[in-house]
């Protein structure tokens, strides 16, 4: 036993680390909610982008309807005629998580605060408890506010929209402390067993192990005789600690993942959308998981040496003999199905739950292969395996999707393979079989799961009974950037992620994350920690494919990062003091001689296999024996670290060591925070609204969207129904509450794609669709990424079904912007002529059809009233509303009016990649549509010459621009004026072209005849420089840089380039 004072330097000195640990990481969490508000600080409480309108009506749906109600809500005001089952299409967890919070936490919670005397929000309402009781409908929330009312709290309301605004903010700071705890989890050695010692990723890999394990321990024991550093846990055995490097590792974490960018660009306030929610679950569901995979409890049997069984794996769980189950396999099991319910939270919130449980999977499976298969791991993920499919299938949504899709058909082979193993290792130990015998029965049992598995795959696959892999997930497994689905494709977040990104959004954390990975890889390596490793090289793979998913690489690059930091700052601390601490102490716990410690006697068939071992066995337990009779406390003679000098001398490198890292480590921490910051800000500015500077100078808030929508709202009918092109339909339903064409559920890719051929074909051809199905077309027309910048993707959706539209051209290149001119079949449709009506000389809406009725002040958004309605159509679909659903609820072919049929006789079922397994493909399509995104210059040469005729004679060719010569640099003075100028004309085109075409040699030439040209800016107030940066062009950015364009300027929008 220690001495008093020993003990009490080593408590002191642990509870000055948690206190600190503990103080840092309310900071962090803190500042997570703060750094999330700024939108709201600035603009108010107000529900940003386009899905988390629809999350929020959602939520009022089920806020005023209840459960019952919004699980059967069949929405006719979405996808007009067609309608939306939303009660089965969507992922509900956000918006109960709403209603909860709004009708029974948080009225309590603030009651509470209020009766205290402490502070509670401005925007709530506050109400007498009494009263209210009387209008709950939940009897026990009835009791609640009852017993609030007689010790005299109030009830205290915040608005639902108020809640769904500050969601994002709040599990924001709980997504910090989740994540926290998977580094902690994954630092600490809370057990001594060996599934908790450290080492590296193949230590326990069968033969290979071994070997390691010879040369990895005695470095690892040196660096901790005479370093004082516990270089990843030397194996022996020792009482569970909780060490500075795990509490250090997990603040470290937290401070990153409080600001990391890739997180706040999902969960700023007022972004009420399903990332915001799921990342917490996501990092909940990997905390219980390592959790589960803990290792062996205090009590178990920690030999440092245990035996190879007789087929090369490690006898791990002495105690789980035959078909007994040891205390330990039920904890594990008891976490496992508490991971299940976490994972049931995933279900319901977001669809990346697949990510989710694959990743636990593969983990489970790697395990297997690292020669890491236990009765833990068995009963861990067999608990969570069967708890998360079982209440994930009561996720309407969801459904059978867990046993029917093929992307979570790994999870179930996982777990069925881990039942065939447990099965054998069971019998083995009961029965005490040889390695030909368990290899034999290991065989048996193999090929009998694979002819029954085999059976049922052929007799279920005919009938379609497994679900195809979606476009989505298949375009993460393909060589290429593309899905195939124009759709898809279409949108940004679904591209690959590009040079810098990573930088962008993680800053200096995708500087260090590869560095924590292989530390842990090569030395911090246990069942739990290899969890990181998987989960890292899957967040890599998966976001470097899809952009979007770069939010998956925020929790594990924060605790990478955080680990490396952790550890060494942990060495250090321990280093200078010249001892190990452990956090556990300060509790009572003493420090004990691991000599000391009792051993469990290993169960009697552990005897009786090692009774059974060979010589050199028995040599080493009389050698053990010969070791017993020592002195229990004899300490070795002499000792490097002894020499009082040379301790002292360690001390202060140690000591010296802290501060250079300190030093080094300050503008770099202070860096990422002060880049956070940046990020935080120009990530809280909310799309519709924004704040604008006039050419004079002055700043002006942009609220033209908003006002649009309340225009329809105040004047229109309430059967009005809007074609707008599907971004904007969440918005028009949320804020006008109005009926839409297509909004962001994207779930009917022919209904979309009729949407676009209206908008896309000629203005004449438009309206005959158009009338059928509309009263008003509004379009963004503010420039930037207005509808007609998105036009060409309309058109390539639309011709997908549609294929008499663009022949032999699924991307439509006929249909696109050369030069930043509109082509022929451009300048010819509906939304070109509606969305440059009297802006564009010679353009005119036809007045018999369409007329304007609104425009906002700031150009934003038109809206054309549509003339010559159909009422028979309209009339027709008021009678014949049906429900017309496949058997899941989410496919709704639904009924068109028959004044449609003409049209949609000459549509084409679009077979996307995934309908293999459908009998459906489009392969000549597909090859087609591949070549022209691999080669776009070739597609709009074999444009141009299929459309020669629609091309005018007499229009010049873009490229062909005659630029008077002026020689020399511009002057400050020439380059003020050419910026305030700002016109649409030969010059802007021919720049945007040769940006758009990444061509250098063109703006050489152009430089080289007048640099002043350079500094032209179009009529938004964008010129090269935007381009360039729109576009990705960095060689072009760099050369304007040289030639002094510059990026410190701002566009109509008040936008930087």
């Amino acid at each position: 036993m220690a001495s008093t004072a020993e003990w009490l330097l080593r408590g002191s000195l642990a509870i000055l680390v948690l206190a600190f640990c503990v103080g840092q990481c309310y900071q962090f969490v803190t500042r997570a909610y703060t750094i999330r508000l700024h939108a709201i600080n600035e603009y108010g409480y107000i529900i940003h982008e386009f899905d988390p309108w629809f999350n929020f009506r959602a939520a009022q749906y089920l806020h005023d309807n209840g459960w019952k109600a919004f699980v059967n809500w069949f929405d006719h005001k979405v996808w007009y005629p067609l309608g939306r089952p939303v009660g089965t299409t969507i992922y509900p967890g956000m918006q109960v998580i709403a209603v909860w919070l709004t009708k029974s936490w948080l009225p309590v919670w603030f009651g509470v605060k209020k009766y205290l005397g402490m502070s509670i929000p401005k925007n709530v309402l506050v109400k007498g408890a009494k009263r209210v009781s009387k209008s709950l409908s939940s009897p026990f929330m009835s009791m609640v506010a009852s017993s609030m009312s007689k010790v005299g709290m109030k009830w205290v309301e915040m608005s639902l929209n108020d809640v769904c605004c500050l969601i994002p903010a709040w599990f924001g700071a709980l997504t910090t402390v989740t994540t926290g705890l998977i580094a902690l989890e994954c630092s600490a050695r809370f057990h001594c067993g060996v599934g908790s010692q450290f080492g590296t990723i193949l230590d326990e890999f069968p033969l290979l192990g071994h070997y390691l394990r010879k040369v990895g321990d005695p470095i690892r024991y040196i660096l901790k005789k005479y370093s004082g550093l516990d270089a990843g846990g030397v194996r022996v055995s020792s009482s569970s600690a909780l060490q500075p490097a795990a509490l250090l590792s997990m603040t470290a974490t937290m401070f990153f993942m409080s600001t990391i960018p890739a997180h706040i660009m999902r969960s700023v306030g007022g972004g009420y959308d399903n990332e915001s929610v799921a990342v917490f679950a996501m990092t909940l569901v990997f905390y219980l998981w390592t959790r589960s995979l803990r290792g062996d409890g205090k009590g178990a049997d920690v030999d440092i040496n245990p035996n190879e069984d007789n087929v090369g794996y490690r006898i791990r769980q002495k105690e789980d003999v035959g078909f007994s189950l040891s205390t330990r396999t039920i904890t594990a099991a008891f976490w496992g199905a508490l991971t299940g319910v976490a994972y049931f939270n995933m279900a319901a919130a977001w669809g990346g739950y697949t990510f989710v449980i694959n990743l636990v999977g593969v983990h489970a499976a790697a395990l297997v292969i690292l020669g890491r298969h236990s009765s833990k791991l068995h009963a861990a993920y067999s608990a969570f395996y069967i708890a998360g499919t079982t209440l994930a299938t009561r996720v309407p949504v969801v459904g059978l999707t867990p046993i029917k899709s093929l992307e979570q058909m790994g999870p179930m082979l996982v777990f069925f393979v881990l039942q065939l193993l447990e099965y054998c290792e069971r019998v083995r130990t009961r029965d005490n079989l040889t390695r030909a015998q368990t290899l034999l029965l290991r065989i048996r049992l193999a090929a009998l799961f694979g002819v029954v598995g085999t059976a049922t795959v052929m007799s279920l696959y005919p009938s379609g009974h497994f679900g195809p892999i979606s476009a989505r997930v298949r375009g993460l497994f393909v060589p290429h950037t593309k899905t195939g689905n124009p759709l898809v494709d279409s949108v940004a977040e679904h591209q690959a992620a590009k040079e810098g990104t990573y930088e962008q959004y993680l800053g200096v954390v995708a500087k260090f994350a590869h560095i924590g990975l292989g530390m842990i890889a090569l030395a911090f390596t246990n069942d739990a920690s290899s969890f990181l490793v998987v989960y890292g090289l899957a967040a890599y793979y998966f976001s470097h494919k899809m952009v979007r998913l770069i939010l998956l690489t925020a929790p594990i690059g924060s605790i990478l990062v955080g680990m490396v930091i952790g550890r060494v700052l942990g060495f250090c601390v321990e280093g200078v003091c010249g001892f190990h601490l452990d956090i556990w102490e300060i509790f009572g716990t003493a420090i004990v001689d691991v000599h000391n410690e009792p051993k469990d006697e290993p169960p009697a068939e552990v005897k009786s296999k090692r009774a059974k071992s060979n010589g050199a066995k028995k040599t080493k337990e009389k050698s053990s024996e010969k070791e017993k009779g020592k002195p229990k406390n004899e300490q070795p003679k002499s000792s490097i670290v002894d020499n009082i000098a040379v301790n002292v001398l360690l001390r202060c490198a140690w000591a010296y060591l802290a501060y250079y890292l300190y030093t080094e480590a300050q503008p770099e921490m202070k860096g990422f925070g002060e880049f956070s910051d940046r990020m935080a800000v120009a990530m809280s500015h909310p799309t519709i609204l924004f704040k604008g500077n006039t050419r004079s100078g002055g700043e002006v808030l942009v609220d033209d969207y908003r006002e649009a929508y309340w225009w329809l709202r105040d004047n229109t009918p309430e059967d009005a129904r809007i074609m707008a092109w599907w971004d904007y339909g969440y918005q028009i339903t949320g804020i006008a509450n109005r009926t839409t064409i297509a909004d962001g559920n994207t779930w009917n890719h022919e209904h979309i794609a009729l949407l676009g051929r209206a908008l896309t074909s000629p203005l004449k051809e438009g309206h005959r669709i158009a009338r059928h199905l509309a009263d008003y077309v509004l379009l963004w027309t503010g420039g930037g990424g207005d509808d007609l910048a998105k036009s060409p993707h309309l058109a390539r959706i639309a011709n997908s079904v549609y294929r008499d539209m663009c022949p032999n051209d699924p991307t439509c290149s006929r249909f696109s912007m050369p030069g930043g001119r509109p082509s022929q079949m451009m300048r010819n449709s509906l939304l070109y002529r509606l969305h440059s009506h009297q802006l564009v000389e010679g353009v005119e809406a036809d007045k018999n059809r369409f007329k304007e009725v609104y425009r906002t002040k700031y150009g934003k958004v038109r809206i054309y009233k549509i003339l010559s309605v159909s009422k028979e159509s309209k009339e027709w679909v008021k009678k014949n509303k049906m429900q017309n659903c496949d058997a899941g609820g989410w496919f709704c072919p639904g009924n068109y009016p028959p004044g449609l049929q003409k049209v949609l006789k000459e549509k084409k079922d679009f077979a996307q990649l995934e309908d293999f397994n459908r009998g459906a493909s489009d392969e000549e399509y597909q090859k087609q549509y591949f070549e022209n995104l691999n080669d776009p210059a070739k597609a709009r040469r074999r444009a141009k010459k299929d459309t020669a005729k629609e091309v005018e004679p007499d229009r010049p060719d873009e490229r062909e621009v005659k630029i008077e010569a002026k020689p020399g640099r511009p002057t400050k003075e020439e380059i003020r004026d050419i910026n305030r100028k700002w016109v649409d004309n030969e010059i802007t085109n021919a720049l945007f072209d040769v940006v758009r075409s990444n061509d250098l040699n063109r703006l050489a030439l152009i430089a080289e005849a007048q640099e002043l040209l350079l500094h032209s800016r179009s009529k938004d107030g964008r010129g090269p420089m935007w381009w360039a940066h729109e576009f990705g062009r960095k060689d072009i950015i760099e050369a304007l840089k040289d030639l002094g364009v510059s990026d410190k300027l701002k566009d109509g929008d008040g936008i930087l380039p």
